[in-house]
């Protein structure tokens, strides 16, 4: 168990917190009782896996894993050179709130720091600091990105965001010390599990609306082909013998006759 609870150092839209009591609820109790490995395949802001390290100390090893690589390099970023990171954090923190109520100025200075990022040359440090300094300072703390994954976000109206939280950045790196970071298809976890091993699986959720997706979050799509294919991975791990919790968007409760998730899970047991 860690001394201090680490929390996400992200924005993240669908992030889990609000999840944790219900996820709890489910978590099968034998589990957690012995020695486990705990599996995360697509990662976010890992607002679940912060709680499973600070709340279970059997959990042994914990393996997590996300699509998106400069996510996964943020995550290695804090993990292995923190006090480099913060440096550069507060340097970008100290340079935005001096702007003051510039809001142009504000803009410009957003925009340079996201042409930066999208060159990808920088330093691991650099680009982690600059992914971080975008999520608190871009619209709604989206992450989106287009085909050729330049990230798109506009700035966001924000007059001084917390970009530096150095205290939750040590905690971070002390609790990642612990696990495993992937970057890749989500079906490699599978290849990380032990005999006593729990999946929380939380993919791009599926739209409520055309107007609604959010699965440009890597530059190729999460569909509904790729859906069924998460199906078939959860098929696998109960033929394993693997626990798993999975969360996805309520589509049943914004179209009451839509029932995709009820007919591809319909041998699962499905929660509000």
């Amino acid at each position: 168990m860690i001394d201090k609870q680490a929390k996400p150092f992200l924005k993240w839209a669908g992030g889990k917190t609000q999840l944790i009591e219900s996820i709890e609820k489910a978590l099968p109790k034998e589990i957690t009782k012995k020695k486990f490995t705990y599996i995360e395949p697509f990662i976010g802001s890992g607002a679940i896996l912060f709680w499973m390290l600070g709340k279970f100390s059997n959990l042994e090893k914990a393996v997590i894993n996300d699509i998106n690589e400069d996510l996964i390099n943020t995550y290695k970023a804090i993990a292995n050179y923190p006090n480099e990171l913060i440096a550069i954090l507060n340097e970008f923190q100290l340079e935005y709130h001096a702007i003051n109520e510039d809001e142009e100025a504000k803009k410009e200075y957003y925009y340079i720091k996201r042409d930066l990022y999208n060159t990808r040359n920088t330093s691991l440090s650099t680009q982690a600091a600059l992914f971080i300094f975008l999520n608190r300072t871009c619209f709604n703390g989206l992450y989106r990105v287009n085909r050729n994954n330049l990230f798109n976000v506009p700035s966001g109206k924000y007059n001084k965001p917390t970009i530096c939280d150095e205290q939750n950045i040590f905690t971070v790196s002390a609790a990642l010390q612990k696990v495993e970071l992937l970057h890749g298809d989500y079906e490699n976890t599978l290849n990380h599990a032990s005999a006593n091993t729990i999946f929380y699986l939380d993919p791009p959720y599926k739209p409520l609306s055309n107007t609604s997706s959010f699965n440009s979050y890597a530059k190729d799509d999460f569909n509904d082909a790729e859906q069924i294919r998460l199906r078939d991975f959860c098929n696998s791990l109960n033929v394993l013998g693997h626990k798993w919790i999975l969360s996805n968007s309520d589509v049943k409760g914004k179209d009451i006759n839509d029932n995709f998730f009820d007919e591809i899970y319909d041998a699962c047991k499905i929660a509000a």
